[in-house]
């Protein structure tokens, strides 16, 4: 029995149970094992924790150290292998679609860095040091990585919270004719301003990624929109972190989605979500007190979030 060791950092033996070395194609019920727990079990700490599936971290940052090698004068067949692919095509498509530009391409590392868009700070470091949490992620002294952070963070208690709710007080009717947006419909019950807190995001990101509209419908209670919440918040997260990284706040993204399109600087974009995310995330803490769930435990305050995040009372 693998028992529990005073100081043990469970969150880093999961990280390194998906990213140390196995036999090709390892199955994740294998690198499960590795971390003594169940693959179901596994795969959802691991996706709770670091924001991310098991296989898409390891793929990522295999890719990172592919990118590294490649930097330091490794060859692409090599380098292939050496990331579990079977074959060098593979590799090269992965990586390009990864990277912009084939593995033969890659930039000099003083030309550009090896590191991917990530939703959670791990990304490889070195061979000495196979992975960072980069704990600036979640600085203070960084406005827009913690307010993000917060909103996402919260969003996901307020509906873990809501997962309690019958559906009777889930379609409640409570603020008769209450209406955020003019062109986003009423947001009466608890279960509207849940949907729009957890999905409204979705529009945005197809506009910025240039997709297609998205599909809204689906779930219809917590459960499910916290599943979902969960998809997007990796996708957001990313996406913020990946403009910060870029200094393109002050990109313009054209919205064929509206009807006439608009265009929208995405630091109006991102002022915009979190303004009215924080209005849906207060009204919905009403609303779950209505309903009879205690969210006392849940302070909103960012101060709080915050010192609770670091581990500190900075």
């Amino acid at each position: 029995m693998n028992e529990r060791q005073p100081g043990r950092d469970r969150i880093r033996e999961l990280l390194d149970a998906v990213l140390a070395e196995h036999e090709d194609g390892a199955a994740l019920d294998q690198i499960a094992a590795t971390a003594y727990t169940s693959t179901f079990h596994f795969s959802r700490q691991v996706s709770r924790a670091a924001r991310e599936s098991p296989a898409a971290l390891r793929r990522r940052v295999l890719l990172e150290r592919a990118a590294w090698e490649l930097q330091r004068g490794q060859s692409v067949t090599d380098t292939a292998f050496a990331a579990g692919y079977d074959s060098v095509d593979g590799f090269s498509r992965a990586f390009s679609r990864a990277f912009g530009c084939p593995p033969s391409a890659m930039p000099t590392r003083h030309e550009r860095g090896h590191w991917l868009p990530a939703p959670n700070g791990i990304h490889f470091h070195s061979p000495t040091v196979l992975y960072v949490d980069a704990d600036e992620e979640q600085s203070a002294g960084d406005a827009v990585a913690l307010m993000v952070r917060h909103d996402l963070d919260e969003t996901d208690a307020l509906l873990a919270a809501a997962e309690a709710v019958g559906d009777e007080e889930w379609r409640r009717e409570r603020m008769p004719g209450h209406q955020v947006l003019a062109w986003a419909g009423a947001e009466a019950t608890l279960g509207d301003v849940l949907r729009h807190l957890a999905l409204d995001k979705l529009p945005w990101l197809a506009s910025i990624e240039g997709s297609d509209e998205p599909e809204a419908d689906g779930a219809t209670h917590a459960v499910g929109l916290r599943e979902r919440h969960a998809d997007i918040a990796v996708r957001w997260l990313a996406m913020t972190r990946d403009v910060e990284r870029r200094g393109a706040w002050g990109d313009r993204v054209l919205d064929a989605l509206c009807d006439p399109p608009e265009s929208f600087l995405l630091s109006q974009i991102l002022a915009h979500v979190l303004t009215f995310s924080a209005h849906r995330r207060q009204v919905a803490r009403w609303m779950l007190t209505q309903s009879g769930v205690d969210v006392s435990h849940l302070d909103p305050d960012p101060i709080m979030w915050h010192r609770h995040a670091s581990g500190g009372t900075s």
